[in-house]
């Protein structure tokens, strides 16, 4: 799992880099509560906004739609690196 993590990671990366977006992490959560989680934690130099987290969930999707990470059903989690600050 954790080369196509890397893999997929890669993917994303490339894809988001025409519009400067940062890929902070990517990972795969089995079991979380009562789903599996693919989370991928983004980042922009001045701040990441909510139309920018959903222009690259747009991106995303597909990417990890066509690489097909698992055959086990999950959520994407797509959320800013702000997002834990928030929380802290």
């Amino acid at each position: 799992m954790k080369k196509g993590l890397e893999e997929l990671e890669k993917l994303i990366r490339e894809a988001l880099e025409e519009k400067e977006i940062l890929v902070d992490s990517v990972t795969y959560l089995k079991n979380s509560g009562n789903y599996n989680v693919l989370s991928v934690v983004l980042d922009k130099v001045g701040g990441i906004d909510l139309d920018t987290v959903v222009e690259a969930t747009n991106i995303i999707n597909p990417i990890v739609d066509k690489y097909d990470l698992t055959d086990d059903s999950y959520i994407l989690d797509v959320t800013s690196k702000e997002r834990g600050k928030d929380n802290e």
